[in-house]
């Protein structure tokens, strides 16, 4: 074949069609990329998870090591941080264990119960046209829906010992590297720093610390809203007679690590446990009461104690935790919105002009 019939033959392609084969094989090389980095941490999940556990508390404590070292040699400061951080979490969890363990075992059939009086009073009401058959429909669908969530979280093929083992396990790890990462972090973060060819070391810098910021901007902010909307939901509880009213509470602290949805789910369980262990205008009162909490953390206190740290749209938390949580299950969705906010930190550093970054 002549040159000039290779030449017909490649304007024969179309210019958009040859544009996007070319765009098209980077896409699919970046897609394999990512689908085998999610496989690999999905099968190193018993290592991962606690390496990040581990980074999120030593964020955490290290304010109290910084204090320790005026006084202290750094790896004393670090022992006796680390030591008393474990101590005082086994002291608090052993005393909420005690107090809430009967409690904890009558929340769930208390929320089928709540679901039950629910579901009675959409019938007699003919809610959306429902009927009793429709109605246990939806109701089995939802328990049905939840279960499969959390055995995709624990895993089929994981055995009642091994899950153990690999807790003990991973509870060892995480204290351990913990304990390392606040002794030599900051002789880590050098070298990691003299390793970046010197044009870039300063961007890298501020990268990092950018992601530290976000890190503890966003425990910072989850446990005080936490706390403002677990007391809250629990003294409304309280006051209006139910049942349940402390480990709701908790719950509703926990929960807010998992922002947005976290919420709604604590509000849900909140309102079915009134409704079961009292009536139906004191889970009305509740359900009132958590709604104005809620909004009033998300449009009034989130954007001031989370600030510029953790500036997250709705809808980007919305799908990172649809997305961690299809991924990963449950680990998932705890860490999808620390790990995207640290992600978008360090991007939108990464794009800033030198000389804006300077001046800021």
């Amino acid at each position: 074949m002549s040159s000039n019939e290779v030449a017909v033959d490649r304007r024969r392609v179309p210019v958009w069609l040859e544009r996007g084969a070319s765009y098209g094989w980077r896409v699919l090389v970046i897609a394999a990329v990512v689908v085998v980095t999610v496989e690999l941490l999905g099968r190193l999940l018993v290592v991962v998870l606690p390496i990040v556990v581990a980074v999120l508390l030593a964020r955490i404590l290290r304010p109290v090591v910084r204090r320790l070292d005026r006084v202290l040699p750094h790896a004393a400061a670090v022992a006796i941080a680390v030591l008393g951080f474990v101590g005082a979490a086994a002291a608090g969890l052993s005393a909420i264990g005690m107090v809430l363990a009967k409690e904890l075992a009558d929340l769930g059939p208390t929320v089928d119960q709540g679901l039950v009086r629910l579901e009675d009073w959409a019938v007699q009401r003919e809610l959306f046209g429902l009927d009793r058959a429709g109605a246990q429909g939806v109701r089995r669908e939802a328990v049905s829906s939840l279960r499969a969530l959390v055995r995709s979280s624990q895993g089929s093929a994981v055995a009642g010992a091994r899950l153990v083992g690999e807790l003990l396990v991973g509870a060892v790890l995480c204290v351990v590297v913990t304990f390392f990462v606040l002794k030599d972090g900051d002789r880590a973060v050098r070298r990691a720093r003299l390793a970046v060819p010197a044009a870039h070391r300063d961007r890298a810098s501020r990268m990092g610390m950018r992601a530290w910021q976000a890190l503890g901007g966003f425990l910072r902010a989850a446990a005080l809203l936490g706390l403002v909307e677990g007391a809250a939901i629990g003294v409304t509880m309280a006051v209006v007679g139910a049942r349940l009213a402390v480990v709701v509470a908790a719950l509703t602290f926990l929960a807010a690590f998992v922002p947005l949805v976290g919420a709604v789910a604590a509000g849900v369980v909140a309102v079915l446990v009134t409704l079961a262990t009292t009536g139906p205008m004191q889970a009305l009162v509740v359900g009132i009461v958590a709604l104005v909490v809620q909004q009033l953390d998300n449009d009034v206190l989130a954007p001031v104690i989370y600030g510029k740290a953790v500036s997250l749209h709705p809808l980007t938390v919305l799908l990172g935790i649809a997305a961690g949580s299809a991924l990963f299950g449950f680990v998932g969705t705890l860490l999808a919105v620390p790990v995207l906010a640290v992600a978008v930190n360090v991007w939108d550093e990464a794009r800033r002009p030198a000389d804006e970054a300077a001046v800021a």
